[in-house]
């Protein structure tokens, strides 16, 4: 396998195919990068290098048990793109990954990133507080702590329904999919996932957006039942040289689902 060793010790498992101008993908809660196949697959065919990285903590990355925050999830991407010499890089997230994506690039990614691409992204804080009354209550995260922590399995057969939209009228459940889903998930460590809940939902990337000032795609589905639609409107706000598309019906595991349109998308995006 192909990992590198962050500086506290930690093993973080990549896959990096092809040549060309690379394309770094970031995971999503509590996924691994295997949860991006078919982007890989469609720019690696266009020509690209792409990178997909396991988070620590998921996949195939080590299980530590410290670490599951924003800032070191950036920093770990910090070593990894140093170690492969990442230049003129797109970076890409879905949900967590966005906000790991987009700390990273406000961090580390002054003449290293050319573009960057957020899809269904945390951005730029769930949790409702009093500089943000419309956000998601406590209340939603705990109870994804309490199966998290102590019904992972369950919780996580359970969990992929309103993440791809399968509970929508009309929608057709693929079976494959979810289990795809089960499996990423239960492949990392319950920590990692429990203390990443925290990580997501109150994580404030608002300076983090207003400090970027490459280009910056903002995607969202306007039946996203796990990040708020109103989050995107948000985060495309605060950037510098920001675009939001909006698809109307798509969940938020949009880029397994809808595929075709979301790859087509980012695809017109790098190359303008």
């Amino acid at each position: 396998m192909s990992t590198i060793k962050v500086k506290d010790g930690t093993e973080i498992y990549y896959k990096d195919w092809g040549t060309g101008q690379p394309i770094v993908f970031h995971h999503g809660w509590p996924l691994s990068g295997d949860d991006w196949d078919t982007q890989m697959m469609f720019f690696l065919q266009q020509g690209y290098r792409v990178i997909a990285h396991d988070r620590r903590g998921h996949g195939r990355s080590s299980q530590t048990s410290e670490g599951h925050d924003i800032d070191t999830y950036a920093a770990d991407v910090a070593e990894l793109t140093a170690a492969l010499d990442l230049k003129d890089a797109i970076h890409i997230g879905h949900s967590t990954g966005g906000g790991e994506a987009i700390r990273y690039v406000a961090k580390y990614g002054k003449g290293r990133v050319a573009k960057a691409v957020l899809i269904s992204s945390i951005t730029p804080i769930m949790i409702q507080n009093e500089s943000n009354p419309e956000g998601v209550p406590l209340s939603v995260f705990d109870e994804i702590r309490l199966g998290t922590g102590f019904n992972r399995a369950q919780y996580f057969w359970d969990f992929p329904t309103g993440f791809y939209g399968y509970n929508l009228d009309g929608a057709v459940a693929s079976e494959g999919v979810k289990y795809k889903w089960w499996r990423q998930g239960m492949m990392g460590s319950v920590k990692a996932h429990y203390d990443g809940i925290k990580a997501f939902s109150e994580t404030d990337l608002t300076e983090d957006l207003k400090s970027v000032e490459i280009p910056v795609l903002v995607m969202h589905g306007e039946a996203d039942q796990v990040v708020p639609y109103k989050q995107a409107p948000k985060a495309a706000a605060l950037l510098k040289n920001g675009k939001l598309i909006s698809y109307p019906g798509f969940p938020h595991g949009m880029p397994v689902t809808e595929a075709e349109t979301i790859n087509k998308d980012i695809l017109a995006f790098i190359k303008s």
